[in-house]
């Protein structure tokens, strides 16, 4: 990783190559602290679905923070993230898609990031763990389907919302893992065009290591194609910016973050 005293070309500072526990991480979180904190909290245990329509714009509005780390402020949404994943869910090869459910796949990565809308981007760095990450994520599933949705058509599709959230949360399906590695592909694909769009300039060399947690062997052979992508976009980089080597305690975060069940 960076050292946080060194800049990019473009001015980007880079993180500090440490484990960080922000004042933010460590105070109390509950759903309402959050709802507390809107200019107007959407209304409960109604027949429509609206006021949980007007929540997911959260969703469009809140940065994956990842990259905000490295100053990539007008970077891409959670929302942005969710809808390449889920266009990636329908190319599943022909060996794959045989044992699979698509368009089951395609809901759940609709899905996967929705408590985000409340709980923001965690990301491997921000000194929350991950039982408290599942915790709050969890409770925010559960306002949302229950509180929100509950009584929106029988409370049907809040009842199926919430099952695929956990069946992706549980990771023990194979949709459940595909799903996964298409995570995990989406921000490698992610990490190379904010290479490319910096011109050499930015080294996210630490993300690369995502790739290596991708089980499948489909989806592990389209990292091995984007990661060779910018293998020959490095080479083509004259007086590109290095990347420091993420220390151990970095690399075990990353590890237990982005392994199946926690991404």
């Amino acid at each position: 990783m960076f050292d946080s005293n060194k800049s990019s070309s473009n001015g980007a500072s880079a993180p500090k190559d440490t484990v960080l526990t922000s004042a933010s991480a460590q105070k109390p979180w509950s759903v309402q602290s959050i709802l507390s904190t809107l200019p107007s909290q959407p209304e409960t245990n109604t027949t429509s679905p609206v006021p949980f329509f007007h929540l997911l714009e959260r969703l469009k509005t809140t940065k994956r923070e990842g990259w905000r780390r490295f100053s990539i402020s007008t970077g891409e949404s959670i929302s942005d993230h969710m809808y390449r994943m889920s266009i990636l869910t329908m190319f599943a090869p022909a060996s794959l898609a045989a044992r699979i459910n698509v368009q089951h796949c395609t809901r759940m990565a609709l899905i996967h990031d929705m408590a985000e809308a409340l709980v923001g981007d965690i990301t491997p760095v921000d000194g929350i763990a991950k039982a408290e990450k599942s915790r709050r994520e969890a409770e925010t599933m559960d306002y949302i389907c229950t509180s929100l949705l509950g009584k929106v058509g029988g409370g049907i599709t809040g009842k199926e919302i919430r099952a695929i959230w956990q069946e992706y949360e549980d990771s023990e399906t194979l949709d459940a893992k595909y799903v996964h590695d298409i995570d995990k592909v989406e921000l490698v694909l992610q990490m190379v065009e904010y290479e490319r769009a910096h011109g050499g300039g930015l080294n996210l060399e630490e993300f690369s290591r995502v790739a290596k947690r991708v089980e499948l062997p489909e989806v592990q052979a389209w990292c091995v194609e984007i990661l060779k992508e910018r293998e020959a976009f490095w080479k083509g980089v004259s007086n590109g910016k290095s990347a420091d080597i993420p220390s151990d305690a970095l690399k075990a975060q990353q590890d237990q973050y982005y392994g199946n069940g926690t991404a």
